[in-house]
């Protein structure tokens, strides 16, 4: 159940953070001008390039909320490959 609940805290405010960055991003570039790294117009749907653009904003904040939560964990959990374990609930037995 942490598991989840630790997931969903990750996963959700990320979400939010990925349409907030969307809509900034697209508010001052055009779909239709990107140039990919050789100089060549990228010939991708409006709506491909908002899709990818959305997804890849919230895969690198969603990872960003991971290592954070990772960091928080103590180092006995880590060690112990658990990082996300309620170590309250174990040691009462649960």
């Amino acid at each position: 159940m942490l598991k989840h609940r630790l997931w969903f805290t990750i996963l959700w405010p990320s979400f939010l953070m990925a349409c907030v960055l969307e809509i900034l991003v697209f508010a001052v570039v055009d779909p239709g001008d990107l140039h990919g790294f050789n100089g060549a117009p990228i010939e991708w749907s409006r709506q491909a390039v908002y899709t990818v653009s959305f997804l890849v904003f919230w895969g690198v904040i969603a990872i960003s909320g991971a290592l954070s939560a990772l960091l928080c964990a103590s180092a006995r959990a880590v060690n112990r490959g658990r990082p996300f374990e309620d170590e309250a609930a174990e040691s009462r037995g649960n």
